[in-house]
């Protein structure tokens, strides 16, 4: 059999893992970190910049170039392989989490470095220069566009973060076992069994710690979280994690966290009936944009003008979420299965440009955060403008808009985009204990009074006359601050940089 073919296939299965380590440092960066747009860009910076010390630094190998090529191979398998893991126990245990992420991170390049240009010298007898660079060249970028299209499309979804590195370690580490078959003849009888004795130990441990996964991403986040984790699953798009603990149950999203059992009352109460104050008549059809947790539609279907209730959110995990836990549909007043109730899952933003039904009367909004550019489109004008297309002249929405006190500008930057693009807006604000100061954005397309007071008859734990006119209350360090605050556009995103610096003084 003729090694050359076989030797491009490994330029292509190196090409493959080097950049799935890649990602899985910016995903795990980005999740552990928050602050994404920087993340990436730092990650991806240092990778690049490490295979080129690679490269460079493969110039003072002169000798036994093919033992050198395998014993980097193996230590890809064991750096690259055992990241995920290491990095996720390293943030729940160790404060100097950067210091260990950058510098895998740059351990990983600087190998994947050296592997290249060890090949191409192991195969520059057998072919014409002009054909072997071309062609290695060629496999490296086919190998990035696979990962890049198996790391989000598959490997994540499939089998989450730490599986796809012990996975892809156990590749590089089969890479370089085969790799001393194929290279057998430029490699001595006794350094050659060393070296299969070592492959196959990496091959072992890579794969009982791909047994053990679960466990290993147990042991991280239970270092992450204080209270007892009750539930743990990876959708395609996100981590759910439910914790219990003394003051009850909490859903985190990717480490963040979505509401407390404890006071979620007073978020979703604030959320959603200014808008039905706001309305002045009986609302019949109510749109949900997120709030795949249910808590937001118990407080809607406490009306009972409302004939229907149309959720969209892009998590089926998160929609069927009350089903697979008992205590999140008894929380809910078990939502779900109300027949006036009905789901969709996808993005919003896709169904806004899409869909035909009927305007609805009233909009609740509650998505995540805007701290990545997925979700800071959500906030844009664009998003805003599909929006109006789905509105009565009178109707009524609210929006979920962070923390006027920690992130001000971001907040602001919300609201001035809905002016933008033709809402009046009511800006307002509750004290969630969970959260801390929260803000939200009243809006309507004609101009409206601040309503003063909850509708009457509706059961109600948090809100009444003095608190629910005090929302619409803002203190100095809330109001407005006195820089140019720029609007959140689709080709701008200036609401992702604004929460990024703003969130990042508290990390």
């Amino acid at each position: 059999m003729k090694r050359t073919p076989l030797l491009f296939l490994n330029v292509l299965i190196i090409a493959t893992c080097g950049l799935i380590y890649e990602l899985l440092a910016g995903t795990l960066s980005s999740y552990v970190l928050g602050d994404s747009i920087t993340q990436f860009s730092l990650i991806i910076g240092i990778y690049l910049f490490a295979m080129g010390v690679g490269s460079y630094l493969s110039r003072f190998i002169d000798k036994h170039i093919a033992e050198k090529f395998i014993d980097i191979e193996l230590a890809v398998a064991v750096i690259g392989g055992f990241s995920a893991p290491l990095l996720f126990l390293t943030f729940a245990y160790i404060s100097y989490f950067g210091i260990i992420l950058y510098t895998t991170v740059f351990i990983i390049g600087t190998l994947v470095g050296l592997e290249i240009p060890l090949l191409m010298r192991i195969l520059k007898d057998e072919l014409d220069f002009k054909d072997l660079v071309s062609r290695v060249l060629a496999l490296d970028y086919v190998g990035a566009l696979v990962a890049s299209l198996l790391f989000p499309l598959f490997l994540v979804p499939k089998l989450g973060l730490n599986r796809t590195s012990l996975l892809f370690g156990m590749l590089n580490a089969g890479v370089g076992l085969w790799a001393t078959w194929l290279l057998e003849p430029l490699i001595t009888n006794r350094k050659l069994t060393i070296l299969r004795v070592k492959g196959f130990i990496v091959l072992v441990l890579l794969g009982i710690a791909l047994i053990k996964a679960d466990r290993l991403t147990t042991l991280a986040e239970d270092g992450l979280f204080m209270d007892n984790i009750v539930y743990a699953k990876s959708s395609p798009y996100q981590r759910i994690v439910v914790t219990k603990g003394k003051t009850g149950y909490a859903l985190f999203l990717n480490g963040n966290l979505q509401f407390n059992s404890f006071d979620e009352y007073r978020y979703h109460e604030a959320l959603v009936h200014p808008a039905f104050t706001a309305y002045g008549g009986e609302p019949k059809r109510v749109l949900v944009l997120g709030g795949g947790d249910g808590l937001a539609l118990r407080e809607i279907l406490k009306y009972k003008s409302v004939e229907s209730v149309q959720l969209v959110d892009l998590d089926p995990m998160m929609t069927g979420l009350s089903k697979a836990m008992p205590a999140l549909a008894e929380l809910n007043h078990n939502s779900y299965n109300d027949p006036r109730v009905a789901v969709t899952n996808g993005d919003a933003f896709v169904w806004l440009d899409n869909d035909n039904t009927e305007p609805f009367d009233i909009a609740i909004i509650d998505f995540p955060d805007p701290n990545n550019f997925a979700l800071g489109k959500l906030y844009s004008t664009r998003f805003y403008n599909l929006l109006k297309q789905k509105l009565r002249p009178d109707s009524a929405v609210v929006i979920q808009c962070t923390s006027p006190l920690i992130a001000r500008r971001s907040y602001w930057s919300i609201v001035k985009t809905l002016e933008s693009v033709g809402f009046t807006v009511k800006p307002y604000q509750t004290t969630v204990p969970s959260f801390g100061v929260w803000g939200y954005a009243l809006a309507k397309l004609q101009p409206f009074e601040t309503p003063k007071n909850p509708l009457s008859g509706i059961e109600l734990k948090f809100l009444n006359e003095n608190s629910f006119a005090s929302m619409f209350d803002f203190p100095k360090d809330m109001m407005m601050p006195d820089e140019e605050i720029e609007i959140n556009r689709l080709d701008n995103q200036a609401l992702v940089r604004y929460y990024e610096s703003e969130w990042r003084r508290f990390e």
